[in-house]
């Protein structure tokens, strides 16, 4: 191959005669070239790619590896996002679950110490060397997590509604008239037909004399609103207590009132003092229970002392 060279301050011209060798070494020169070209783009890529703020110039050093690298370093930062979010929603519902626990266990009259609620239960066991150990991979452990989400939304509605139902069993017993009003080994009269002691005749006794000193404590049968505390022409000071579904009990012949019309009162609540007023041959408490304005046995719903 002949290259002519022609120069404007030289009117005579150069022939360059340039042989197969000469051609084979420059051709071997530009590939170098660009062979080192593309190996400093890559490491300058690799290196510095991170720190490139451009988005542009970020894409074009970006090789499709490293892309893919990124793009799945991403999801699973996304994966661990969501799965740090229903931890923490985990975390509280354990919490909510521990409480539930804990209440569960005074209504079933279980010494909650005997369960902590607060801490792990105990495992263990032997280390087995006959099989092989596995470790979990991502998606095992993040359907184990979906799992026990699920599981703890149905502990939590169960517990709940097993809760509500023990707390209403409890909140029953209390407005049930079934506590002693007064702490008397023996009653005067019973409920039913009886000679009345003032005209001798056969009459029908709407509830039943406790004999007591007089100042002895009457309480309350059952938790309930105060809807009578005033003196009475038969019953001489008497108190009734509503504790709703139509339910009222009654004492009378009191020689002391200590609640108010309207108040709320507790079973067991110290409500008067046993006294010898009304209509009354001597100390004594007359107690009754009425269901819808109708004398009930109040045997039946009293717990007698053991």
């Amino acid at each position: 191959m002949n290259i002519i060279l022609i120069s404007n301050k030289s009117a005579r011209s150069k022939k360059v005669t340039l042989t197969g060798l000469h051609l084979t070494l420059i051709t071997g020169a530009f590939l170098i070239f660009v062979m080192m070209l593309t190996l400093g783009l890559n490491y300058f890529s690799l290196r510095y790619a991170d720190k490139i703020k451009t988005p542009v110039l970020k894409t074009l050093l970006m090789n499709p590896q490293e892309e893919r690298h990124q793009k799945s370093q991403e999801n699973l930062q996304n994966n661990l996002n969501m799965m740090a979010v229903k931890l923490g929603q985990m975390q509280a519902q354990l919490l909510r679950l521990d409480a539930l626990g804990v209440r569960l266990a005074e209504s079933s009259g279980i010494d909650p110490h005997d369960f902590h609620f607060s801490e792990p239960p105990g495992q263990g066991g032997s280390h087995s060397h006959s099989h092989a150990e596995e470790s979990v991979t991502f998606n095992e452990f993040k359907e184990k997590i979906d799992w026990l989400s699920y599981m703890l939304d149905e502990r939590t509605e169960r517990l709940g509604a097993l809760d509500s139902f023990l707390r209403g069993e409890r909140l029953t017993k209390r407005v049930l008239p079934s506590t002693m009003p007064v702490d008397s080994g023996w009653f005067s009269s019973g409920f039913g037909y009886r000679i009345d002691p003032f005209s001798g005749k056969r009459v029908f006794h709407q509830g039943v004399d406790f004999a007591a000193k007089v100042g002895t404590p009457i309480k309350a049968a059952a938790s309930g609103i105060v809807v009578y505390s005033a003196h009475h022409a038969e019953y001489g000071n008497m108190i009734e207590i509503d504790h709703g579904d139509d339910l009222v009990s009654r004492y009378a012949h009191a020689s002391k009132r200590l609640v108010d019309l309207g108040q709320v009162v507790l079973q067991g609540q110290k409500i008067a003092e046993v006294g010898n007023t009304g209509r009354s041959t001597g100390p004594h408490l007359h107690f009754e229970i009425r269901h819808k304005n109708k004398p009930q046995n109040p045997f039946r719903f009293l717990k007698r002392p053991g």
